[in-house]
């Protein structure tokens, strides 16, 4: 009796995590404040604040933590004093007149219909006005103005489902550093940290953390590994993996050059109770910094 006793006390907080990451919940400014207000104070000032855009249209999958994720960027880059924010999920802010108006964007979870997986096309297709043809060529001047921005100077932060927004596009694939494959169902994660010493990861003091996510898998330009690998899983630990898979270091961070350009690529977190961590808020702030050219780091890619 005392051996069950003892084992059910040990499943107590797997069972709590699980039902914490199951149900969502409203966002409110007391959550968001509680949040941001965990952000620790070890980050540069900048002397002029950089403009970023933070883009959270979806026309696929609805992740319930887009306003979350939203509340939270704007939050931490807003306390830190170094940004000037704008949200928007107009996809006129990828227009020759307004793109250039960002020092960085910010791609929230951005997920794509999943025929074509192009959520530049998803939009011009509702425009009655234009043929199918037309829809596609206006598509294809959008997504190739997002690759010159990035390419020219400008910085690119890619959060969770926002790497499926053009995610047929072998060009979108290359600049981010992959395309989404699949994930297995939810489930805890052991994050681990691919350079301990690294600038982004030293608000983890040399360790990982466990939180409940969509273990994400990659294929076609990931395999280039193409980028500096920042947080991993081993795959083995994984459930429900389509199949088995050779390299057993799976990446789920990483940052990477762009012409002259930088991108920070970030799959944590499906659920936003993984912000409650302030070191993941510390990771997401220098990413972002990493972006737009104001944190000097090691960007080296695995394979040259």
């Amino acid at each position: 009796m005392k051996y069950y006793l003892y084992l059910a006390c040990l499943l107590i907080p797997v069972f709590w995590i699980y039902s914490q990451d199951l149900e969502p919940f409203e966002l409110t400014d007391e959550w968001t404040h509680s949040i941001i207000s965990k952000l620790p104070e070890d980050y540069p000032r900048l002397e002029t604040k950089k403009n970023i855009l933070i883009f959270s249209l979806f026309t696929g999958f609805d992740h319930w933590t887009v306003p979350h994720t939203e509340a939270v960027i704007k939050g931490i880059a807003e306390k830190s004093g170094n940004f000037n924010i704008t949200t928007s999920n107009d996809i006129e802010m990828f227009n020759e007149r307004n793109i250039l108006k960002f020092d960085a964007i910010v791609l929230n979870n951005n997920c794509s219909q999943r025929d074509n997986r192009n959520i530049f096309f998803d939009v011009f297709r509702e425009d009655k006005g234009l043929t199918t043809e037309e829809a596609w060529a206006k598509a294809k001047q959008y997504e190739q103005r997002l690759l010159n921005y990035v390419h020219n100077g400008n910085g690119l932060i890619v959060l969770h489902g926002g790497i499926t927004m053009l995610n047929k596009s072998k060009q979108f694939g290359k600049m981010v550093g992959g395309s989404f494959d699949y994930h297995p169902k939810q489930q805890i994660i052991q994050v681990k940290l691919a350079d301990k010493e690294h600038t982004l990861l030293k608000g983890f003091k040399g360790e990982g953390f466990r939180h409940i996510d969509e273990p994400y898998f990659f294929d076609n330009a990931y395999f280039d590994y193409n980028f500096k690998p920042l947080l991993y899983m081993e795959a083995d630990k994984i459930e429900g993996k389509n199949m088995e898979v050779e390299d057993n270091i799976k990446y789920l961070a990483w940052i990477k050059k762009y012409g002259n350009g930088r991108v920070f690529y970030a799959s944590p977190s499906h659920n936003p109770q993984s912000y409650e961590n302030p070191e993941v808020l510390s990771f997401l702030l220098n990413g972002i910094l990493y972006a737009t050219g104001d944190l000097t780091c090691d960007d080296s890619p695995i394979k040259s």
